[in-house]
């Protein structure tokens, strides 16, 4: 009895294959060290399948297709020496699981860590990723997404060019080491998701074809190759292999879901979505687990994570790009390519917390088109909201990181936004102590297509007026150079030496977890007070609110304040819970910015306020 329908499963008889290929007439297993091939046998589906005896967990092998090439198996669990090599049979049964109490995870309330294993440490090792752990779940992380493992070419890369969606990548380790870090993830109360790429099959070490044309369509137009068919004639087979892969990963590998990569480019016009199967698929793996799954989409369809009754898929979340950019344009004052139609102003960061997307459907400049749909009734927690993730940390050009391009000041108050206010964050690895360490584009392509990368990047990277110029195309990084890779290495002695940023974010997630008003409020308000400054007032039923002040501006003196928020509950006055201001995160120290002058807040800061004494007044 198979547990999935595809790939090669060991049996105590020895290890049955199968695989689809229906316009094939002969498939044979090819044994590395065996005298002959072994023959499947061909299903009227157009599957081949059969139990190959002399196979055994660790045998490696590939198939022949009608008697000519031999291929790794599209559905491989393991690619030891890479995806132009045999596969290896894997057995997951041996690995001994320690987290029968985990009960999974849910979005809502989480912290998630978007980690690449690559550089997150100097080995770039699952291993080496898995003794820091315990130090991340001490930090207030409740969550790590691991970007793609799907086995790729080369000795390094960002992992969204994957081949063979089930074998992850070897340079990173063996398929229990894999196991090891979500148990020890688990074990330390964190959930591990994965980053999955279905909108796409990499260029390099893609043998897809050799077993069948009808995994791809020529009905779409794709950003990075050919659009993949789940919606055409003979989808059957990528449709299965695509609700496989989600399941897959929930049962072999624990995970507590996923994060779908540029679902704008996976199309479906079927009556079944492909990307609410997978998720049911997924769920369904899983049992009484608690999982979740969300989704970057570029086109801002809300839709996505609205239930089905309502035309959605059931996703669980949506990564909320305006947020960044509104963000990164208040920190920078820069507005180039996709930052054109933001102007980083407080009603802006007000409104990506109250409704998520900040464009649901109005004209978008950037692009001569309207952009998005409502969000009306969807939680806030939904929207997965971040200042910093690969792709905009890479997109500056030079990889820097956000602390390098702003203030220390406007750091740490748009950090407390980000960490306090409604939604759900996301920080990117090394973002949490102020990593000096850049992140850029790299993959190890060869030869030509290392050229076309390449030339590639440099010309995504034109959109941004100041990275077009002569000058500063020449200060490129090579995606394909060794050096560009080592250089994105996380150095995790910046803990220590970047104490105060570190230190401001352990902090901010302290409070998240443990302050009644972050954990447990669902109203929220906010105000514009000045050009640069702003607040949110977090409602609790019992008037213990909370006030989120936020000026990135300069110092704010309101001597009288006609602003129904600033208002104390009754009988109470505001004191100070937190503060950016305090020495141990860089800052100067401030006094309570509810004075009996009037409210005055510092430049480039944020405070929490809470009620605290008894109103004295006659």
């Amino acid at each position: 009895m198979r547990r999935f329908p595809v790939g090669a499963e060991p049996t105590p008889e020895g290890v049955h294959f199968r695989v689809w290929a229906p316009k094939r007439r002969r498939i044979e297993v090819v044994l590395d060290g065996a005298e002959a091939a072994a023959p499947l046998e061909r299903e009227e589906t157009g599957y081949f399948s059969g139990l190959v005896r002399q196979a055994k967990a660790g045998s490696r092998y590939r198939f022949r297709v009608d008697g000519a090439g031999a291929f790794p198996d599209p559905m491989s669990r393991f690619q030891p020496s890479g995806p132009h090599e045999p596969s290896q049979v894997v057995d997951p049964s041996t690995f001994t699981w320690t987290d029968e109490e985990w009960g999974g995870c849910a979005l809502e309330g989480q912290v998630i860590y978007e980690m690449h294993i690559g550089t997150f440490t100097q080995e770039g090792t699952w291993k080496a990723a898995r003794r820091e752990l315990a130090e991340l779940a001490a930090a207030g992380i409740t969550v790590i997404e691991v970007m793609p493992v799907a086995d790729f070419p080369g000795e390094f890369g960002w992992g969204y060019d994957g081949v063979l969606w089930f074998a992850p990548v070897a340079i990173y380790g063996q398929p229990d080491d894999f196991r090891a870090f979500v148990n020890e993830a688990h074990l330390q109360g964190m959930g591990v998701i994965l980053d999955v790429v279905y909108n796409h099959i990499g260029p390099d070490g893609n043998y897809l074809k050799e077993f069948s044309e009808d995994y791809f369509s020529a009905r779409y137009a794709n950003e990075w190759g050919e659009a993949l068919n789940f919606d055409g004639e003979n989808c059957c087979g990528l449709r299965e292999l695509v609700n496989t892969n989600a399941a897959y990963w929930a049962e072999e590998y624990h995970l507590d879901g996923l994060r779908l990569d540029a679902t704008q480019q996976i199309f479906d016009c079927s009556p079944s979505n492909i990307i609410a199967e997978l998720g049911a698929s997924m769920r369904k793996a899983a049992g009484k687990r608690k999982i979740f799954i969300v989704a970057e989409n570029e086109s801002q369809e809300a839709k996505l994570a609205k239930p089905a009754a309502q035309g959605g898929c059931g996703l669980d979340g949506l990564w909320n790009d305006d947020f960044q950019h509104s963000a990164r344009v208040a920190l920078t004052g820069k507005r180039e390519a996709y930052y054109t139609d933001y102007a980083g102003k407080p009603q802006e960061l007000i409104s990506a917390v109250k409704y998520g997307y900040l464009f649901q459907g109005q004209r978008y400049k950037w692009q001569s088109k309207r952009r998005g749909q409502p969000t009306r009734g969807m939680e806030a927690w939904r929207f997965i909201t971040y200042i910093e993730n690969h792709d905009q940390v890479a997109n500056s050009g030079r990889g820097e990181r956000l602390h390098e391009l702003t203030s220390p000041g406007k750091l740490r108050a748009i950090t407390a936004f980000l960490l306090l206010a409604p939604g759900t964050p996301l920080l990117f690895q090394g973002q949490e102590f102020g990593s000096s360490k850049p992140f850029l584009f790299f993959a190890a392509h060869k030869g030509e297509l290392r050229r076309l990368v390449r030339e590639g990047r440099l010309q995504f990277l034109s959109q941004f007026p100041s990275l077009a110029q002569p000058g500063t195309r020449q200060c490129q990084f090579d995606p394909g150079d060794p050096e560009t890779f080592q250089a994105c290495k996380l150095d995790l002695t910046e803990r220590e030496r970047h104490a105060p940023i570190y230190q401001l974010h352990k902090d901010l997630l302290h409070l998240r977890r443990e302050d009644p008003a972050f954990l447990q409020s669902k109203e929220m308000d906010g105000a514009v007070l000045s050009e640069g400054a702003f607040v949110l007032r977090l409602f609790l039923p019992n008037q213990d609110d909370r006030l989120l002040l936020i000026n990135l501006g300069s110092d704010l003196s309101l001597d009288i304040a006609p602003e129904p928020l600033l208002a104390p509950p009754d009988g109470k006055l505001w004191a100070v819970a937190w503060s950016s201001e305090e020495a141990k995160y860089g800052g100067c120290g401030a006094p309570s910015p509810d004075g009996p002058d009037g409210w005055r807040l510092p430049a480039e800061s944020a405070f929490v306020m809470k009620p605290a004494r008894v109103n004295t007044w006659s």
